[in-house]
């Protein structure tokens, strides 16, 4: 019984992965993601889907969460219409577990939009609105340096009320689908 249960001991020890290597806190990363952006509701009748880049930055805050900030800009167009998307969000990172260099993470957010619509040759006001996204995705640290990943975004600006009544309002939201790479310093 003794050298049964050493030889369990011995072999759960030896099985047992070692211990991943705890990522640094208080780190920067910058970085860039491309994907597809779906667009959706209203948006979605005066635009195409299209490949769009974006600009990534990262504050890794604690073992837990990071600070991620997106800067995106596309202008999507179909059959005489025109969507142009620019926003900057700011939302947190919350990794579920970390498991080697691999995690998974949900993140959620508010950031600042301006989007514009171009319909029946007139365009409509940019203003700047409030707004809410929020997403997941997976990180695979490559080493200290660098982070590849995928990541799924959904963008919702609030709705932007025109002085023009051929444009009543701008509203719409739009879906983000994107590989991304991170250099971390």
């Amino acid at each position: 019984m003794v050298l049964s249960m050493s030889f369990f001991v011995f072999s759960v020890a030896v099985a047992a992965p070692k211990e991943a290597t705890q990522r640094e806190t208080q780190k920067h990363a910058i970085g860039l993601g491309l994907g597809q952006t779906f667009l959706l509701g209203n948006f979605n009748k005066k635009g195409d889907d299209k490949i769009t880049l974006d600009f990534l930055y990262t504050y890794t805050a604690s073992y837990s969460f990071d600070l991620l900030v997106n800067f995106h800009n596309s202008s999507h167009s179909f059959d005489g219409k025109e969507v142009k998307l620019r926003g900057l969000t700011m939302g947190i990172k919350a990794r579920y577990f970390e498991f080697d260099a691999f995690s998974p993470y949900v993140l959620g957010g508010l950031g600042f939009y301006s989007p514009q619509v171009i319909e029946n040759g007139k365009e409509s006001d940019r203003k700047t609105t409030f707004g809410l996204n929020f997403g997941g995705g997976l990180d695979l640290r490559l080493n200290d340096t660098f982070i590849v990943g995928l990541m799924g975004q959904f963008h919702n600006p609030f709705k932007v009320e025109q002085e023009d009544p051929q444009i009543k309002d701008v509203r719409g939201s739009y879906f983000k689908l994107l590989m991304t790479i991170m250099y971390q310093f």
